[in-house]
């Protein structure tokens, strides 16, 4: 498939406007052999959310990172909205990087900081340097952080220091901080890995509140079946760097999932209730 992507300001599309994504016969080959994707070609509305399923070493962290820069394709290319990323260095990179937010497993807070104050990290890339470093916030910047701790439930948490919360809450505030970038693209990798089932449900339903109430493109990495079903609706399979299933999430049956995992299923493949 040819790329028809043209490389543009990443400013010229408004934050607001969900991206699509497009991954053109993506390969990666890390410096040690390892071949952590082959050949992976997927392409994602503006608006979906969807689930990216395979046991660890499968490809899902390598791919998703495709997606913000943090890895370089081999070959192949990755399109973000208006955006060809492949190839993107400095700053247009860190421009992208200020439309796509990213939530990870362990969290990435700092832990001796308020919730407000991590929450407003999400404005950084918005603002100028100089307003950065003198800790100077607007108006509009103190909104944002406000309502996207209100939208998951963690306005009332504001001061608290961070370190002195929950997994579940903590993660929560990983999601505020990623929304206050008001992204076109929210990458979510593997948010739930270190939670109990009942605050790993709670998670999972605040991101597709997130897609359905805002249009948000949404994209979780996750390795629970069960977790996939209920709250994505369109799942992309790997196994070995390998694209081996691509539909929708709710109709995969046991033996999809036997299939991408590439053994039978156990228990551990089931968060639960």
């Amino acid at each position: 498939m040819r790329d028809h992507t043209h490389r543009v300001e990443v400013g010229a599309t408004p934050a607001s406007t969900p991206w699509s994504i497009r991954l053109d016969d993506v390969s990666v080959t890390y410096p040690n052999g390892t071949r952590a994707l082959k050949n992976v070609s997927a392409e994602i509305a503006a608006g979906e959310m969807v689930s990216i399923v395979g046991l660890s070493g499968s490809g899902k962290s390598t791919l998703i990172r495709t997606i913000n820069g943090l890895v370089e394709p081999s070959g192949g290319t990755v399109a973000v909205g208006p955006t060809t990323v492949t190839g993107l260095h400095g700053r247009r990179l860190r421009e992208l990087r200020g439309h796509i937010g990213m939530i990870f497993q362990g969290f990435n807070l700092a832990e001796r900081t308020s919730v407000y104050r991590n929450v407003l990290v999400g404005r950084f890339a918005h603002t100028s340097t100089a307003r950065t470093m003198l800790g100077l916030t607007s108006a509009h910047d103190r909104d944002l952080a406000l309502t996207a701790l209100d939208s998951v439930g963690m306005l009332e948490k504001v001061w608290m220091r961070a370190g002195a919360l929950s997994g579940g809450q903590k993660q929560r505030v990983a999601i505020a901080r990623a929304l206050t970038q008001e992204p076109a693209v929210m990458l979510a990798d593997e948010p739930v890995a270190s939670l109990d089932p009942p605050t790993a449900h709670a998670v999972m339903d605040d991101l597709r509140r997130i897609n359905v109430e805002r249009g948000l493109t949404v994209l979780v990495n996750i390795h629970l079946m069960d977790l996939a079903r209920q709250y994505t609706t369109r799942m992309i399979g790997l196994r070995d760097g390998e694209l081996v299933y691509d539909g929708p999430a709710g109709a995969a049956t046991d033996a999809d999932f036997e299939q991408i995992y590439g053994r039978p299923i156990q228990s551990r493949d089931r968060m639960g209730a």
